[in-house]
């Protein structure tokens, strides 16, 4: 999920095979859960397996009418036409979920699984009871064998706490678990679906959870190269997930330490981030400085991985990861703390224009989105935020402020925030602008048209590093940029003699 991907190709749109008559499928799935993660991978096994009729169902009633209509519950780039040449034919959205369990024989389970807010690991441990909830209902309502596969992100050993609740069921209904946790970054979601860098299918080692595992492996060999599909045991597969997320937040984190120093060196976080990105052993991806990462995986995982790593008693392991963490909130809290030093320590009063809610680009998704957090120390000052997004709708925007009790104490969402439509209303009158996603229209903007409309003197702060700062210098823009040396003392080697 890095905050700097390219905009992607979109999956190949290869003419779809003919379908067959609904008797004629080969195989049945169904996919609990109607999310981020559900919703696309079930398109595109349908899309790429004329052969497998596919359920995906949730409980949510409004979550299905939308997967059933031309307004799709989530914003992913092709997403839309994957859905469009398959759904109704052997795609279909439903909230009838003990019905499909009955008719399908592998069972995708992509449910909700949060951060605990409350108990033991509180702030850290994954919340699992959607998943166990999940899990009961299979157990309950199964009428033969079936395959669970695990798409959730989990802890490690879940899969064995889950197959104890299924094999409790009284039928003596025999189920096999297996993990495939799923690798994609949202705004390239369809392309790492069409293309991806590998499959991971754990299963248990006997030969029952070995022929569960091919059963899967068939589905994935429809499009993708058997030497992509990888097949390790449960453990295995459950950790793999949580460590690829914690490497890659591990270098956001990295680059974006650096950028502080950069700061107050002199230095230009670009500068070094292309210079180190160079060397193969290091490369160049994951090396975007930026206000912080955000996102369902990246923070959860990571925390996920603490609190397993204290479970073990591994308390310097637990340390180290959670380090990661800290940096990102860390590099937030600055943020916005170099906003309020640089309009001379106060913003009482003032109006701040945060460009993108979403945490990334090409995506609606907002979960741990940075702008929240940012605009939380904003409102404490007692600034006046107004926002602008293309693709997330306010009531999204008022939700999150809610969720992540970003609000003032004592005071309404409206009475805090305004949420435009139009990026030059949300900075007529502004003292500031704040680039917080990295929109690719944002970099279009007509800034001399947005200057002449701003309070003086008009400040931009851009936590994505993607504005021409010179050109808005030029215009009269107060600059701050991360890991930028705008404002360092020594930005020459001739000042320091100075």
């Amino acid at each position: 999920r890095n905050s700097g991907s390219e905009q992607p190709a979109g999956p190949s749109k290869s003419k779809l095979p003919t379908r067959p008559k609904m008797a004629d499928f080969k195989t049945k799935i169904c996919c609990i859960g109607a999310g981020y993660v559900g919703g696309p991978t079930m398109a595109t096994i349908a899309l790429k397996c004329p052969d497998v009729k596919v359920h995906v169902v949730d409980i949510n009633p409004k979550q299905i009418a939308r997967w059933n209509s031309d307004n799709l519950p989530i914003y992913e780039p092709g997403l839309d036409d994957v859905v469009k040449q398959v759904r109704n034919k052997n795609l279909f959205f439903s909230t009838k979920i003990d019905e499909a369990i009955r008719e399908c024989e592998i069972i995708f389970v992509s449910v909700n699984t949060p951060t605990k807010t409350y108990g033991v690991g509180a702030g850290r441990a994954a919340d699992l009871k959607n998943w166990e909830l999940a899990a009961r209902n299979i157990a309950k309502v199964a009428n033969g064998p079936k395959v669970i596969v695990e798409k959730s992100t989990l802890p490690v050993r879940t899969a064995h706490s889950m197959r104890k609740v299924l094999m409790a069921n009284d039928r003596k209904i025999h189920f096999e678990v297996l993990s495939n946790p799923e690798f994609l970054a949202e705004g390239t979601a369809m392309e790492d679906l069409d293309m991806p860098d590998r499959v991971l299918i754990g299963g248990m080692t006997t030969k029952l959870g070995q022929e569960a595992v091919q059963k899967l492996v068939d589905v994935y060999a429809h499009w993708v190269p058997r030497d992509r599909i990888i097949t390790t045991n449960l453990w295995s597969s459950e950790l793999s997930k949580l460590v690829a997320n914690a490497f890659l937040a591990q270098r956001i984190s990295s680059i974006n330490a650096i950028s502080e120093l950069c700061e107050a060196t002199g230095a230009d976080v670009q500068e070094v981030g292309h210079a180190i990105g160079k060397d193969k052993r290091i490369g160049k991806r994951f090396l975007n400085a930026s206000v912080g990462f955000g996102g369902s995986c990246f923070q959860k995982d990571i925390l996920n991985l603490v609190y397993l790593c204290e479970s073990f008693g591994l308390q310097e392991i637990s340390e180290y990861w959670n380090q990661v963490v800290k940096i990102n909130d860390h590099q937030k809290h600055r943020f916005a703390r170099k906003m309020i030093e640089s309009m001379f320590n106060t913003i009482s009063g003032k109006k701040i224009a945060l460009f993108g809610f979403a945490f990334k680009k090409d995506t609606g998704d907002t979960r741990e989105t940075a702008s929240v957090y940012v605009a939380k120390h904003l409102l404490a000052e007692r600034a006046k935020v107004s926002i602008y997004d293309p693709k997330v709708e306010e009531e999204q925007i008022e939700f999150d402020f809610n969720y992540y009790k970003a609000l003032t104490p004592g005071r309404e969402f409206k009475e805090c925030v305004k949420v435009e439509t139009d990026p030059y209303e949300a900075a007529k009158g502004a003292h500031a602008v704040a680039i917080m996603t990295e929109w690719d229209e944002f970099k279009k903007y007509d800034f001399q048209k947005m200057y002449d409309s701003m309070a003086k003197p008009a400040f931009i702060f851009d936590g994505r590093l993607i504005l021409d700062h010179a050109k808005l210098q030029d215009i009269g823009f107060t600059v701050y940029a991360i890991g930028k040396p705008y404002g360092v003392k020594y930005q020459n080697m001739d000042d320091l003699n100075a």
